[in-house]
């Protein structure tokens, strides 16, 4: 199987679409910046969803679904948060095609809706108008729902799973009796996020809170996790948000306290998508293909047999099937590929491309000599171990690769870490070295759009744990509260 993809040094960007397409994950569908997100990427985001969703399930909240149209009255009454969707809102105004006189299939002009419907961008607004009837006492309280779904936002520039027409994510919606359990769900499901995401996904994030113009629309705060991929931009992973009590107030959404009063609700609101799909695949492959983590490849093992002639492929088949079985014991996710439709360099190309952790070859000498050959996928090293040490093997090389991966991107992160002083300086860095910018910045959204404009550079976050000591700004030299992170991002 030849690869042929472009390096990352010729073109990261072409590189990145090269590599979705040729290892299977997604391509461009008829319907212009959607994807079809084809069975290998899908087991990847099933993998991500089944361990998110344990999360949340951990965290008190369950699943449920809302409608994919919403009225377009309900989102006329959060007035920032129709701004900040306005311009990405996909309209049904009709509900009925037909013939016309020369064949081709028009609009029925009778059949106009009587309210145009909005495809969900995201759902507050239909979920806040249904919490109005659910939510009348503090017994009600705190109502933790999640929902899994795809949502459309009319972008004009699209890259498969990095930014589409529509995508899939989850999206979580509550409500609280009191603003400082609002602020903690909050808190708390950034905290989920980044767990997951350098965990399951070995890649580091730094957690802050998006400036003000930066913030979700309609949220008084939004905390984000901010990784950073190898051709030095940032990736917004992850968003949860502190919405305070503005839907609660737009949609009339009240409670009875304890003492009889009437008050609104608070709110939060967090979500993932597919985007992750992207940073996974940015962070850790390299030229030869998909580099996954082990603990989100749907195989984590391969193993190809090596013959001549259905002789040595039972005898093969035989060691084989015992490790497979063995190894299944453990939990760990293995395939025999005894398909005879392609050679065995073929498959070791197809599974290098598809960034399999770990693969197993066994021929008519490692029979002889009572061993197999393994390959990890993240070192390309080969090594051959006694038949009856592999599954041991294979469990510590599945961390190793795991842990070899998150450290690996840590220290990208680390030597792409740039702390400046001056403009000249981070002006310098945004264009030739990339990565994240350490600076001063005073607090305005005027500086903030002036170094945007000119740099292409953004605030990605103020970060939680970061240098809150006062200096100056690097822009204006004004009075500065602490260091904030800038950089390029997708």
């Amino acid at each position: 199987m030849a690869k042929n993809l472009t390096t990352r040094e010729e073109d990261y960007s072409k590189w990145y679409n090269e590599l979705v397409i040729k290892a299977d994950l997604a391509e461009n569908s008829g319907v212009r910046g959607c994807m079809v997100i084809k069975p290998y990427g899908f087991a990847i985001w099933e993998m991500m969803q089944a361990e998110l969703d344990r999360k949340f399930k951990e965290t008190g909240h369950q699943n449920a679904y809302f409608p994919l149209f919403i009225p377009k009255s309900y989102f006329s009454k959060e007035a920032s948060h129709v701004d900040g969707f306005a311009k990405e809102c996909a309209v049904v105004t009709h509900y009925r095609l037909k013939t016309a006189e020369d064949g081709s299939i028009v609009v029925d002009e009778t059949a106009k809706l009587e309210e145009e419907l909005i495809v969900r961008p995201t759902s507050e607004t239909i979920i806040w108008e249904t919490y109005r009837k659910w939510i009348q006492s503090y017994r009600d309280l705190p109502l933790l729902i999640n929902q899994w779904a795809n949502v459309v936002r009319w972008e004009m520039r699209t890259r498969l799973f990095l930014r589409t027409a529509e995508f899939l994510w989850q999206e979580g919606h509550t409500a609280h009796a009191t603003e400082k359990e609002a602020v903690a769900e909050a808190e708390q499901m950034m905290n989920v996020y980044a767990e997951f995401v350098e965990t399951h996904m070995a890649v580091p994030v730094i957690k802050g809170l998006k400036t003000e113009s930066e913030r979700f629309a309609g949220a008084l705060e939004t905390y984000c996790i901010e990784a950073l991929m190898q051709d030095g931009k940032a990736l917004q992973a992850g968003t949860s948000h502190f919405l305070g009590q503005n839907f609660a107030k737009a949609f009339d959404v009240k409670f009875a306290t304890k003492e009889g009063k009437q008050e609104y609700v608070w709110a939060t609101s967090w979500g993932v998508s597919t985007r992750l799909m992207g940073a996974l695949i940015m962070t850790h492959s390299d030229d030869n293909g998909l580099v996954l983590p082990p603990k989100l490849a749907p195989d984590q093992v391969v193993i190809v047999p090596i013959y001549r002639g259905e002789e040595q492929l039972e005898m093969i088949s035989e060691v084989a099937l015992a490790l497979q079985k063995e190894l299944r014991a453990k939990d760990i996710r293995v395939k025999y590929d005894n398909r005879d439709t392609h050679k065995p360099g073929w498959k070791f190309n197809e599974y290098e491309l598809k960034g399999v952790p770990v693969r197993i070859a066994i021929g008519p000498k490692d029979l002889e000599k009572g061993t197999v050959e393994i390959a990890r996928r993240d070192l390309l090293s080969k090594e051959f171990i006694a038949q009856e040490d592999v599954v041991s093997r294979v469990e510590v090389l599945l961390n190793e690769i795991q842990e070899n991966l998150f450290s690996k991107a840590i220290d990208y992160r680390t030597d792409h870490t740039t702390e400046v002083t001056s403009y000249d300086e981070f002006k310098v860095v945004i264009k030739n070295k990339g990565g994240f910018v350490s600076a001063h910045w005073d607090g305005t959204t005027e500086t903030e759009e002036r170094v945007k404009k000119e740099t292409k550079a953004t605030i990605r976050c103020i970060p939680l744990d970061g240098d809150d000591a006062p200096g100056t700004c690097i822009f204006t030299g004004k009075p500065s509260n602490r260091k904030v992170l800038f950089a390029k991002a997708y």
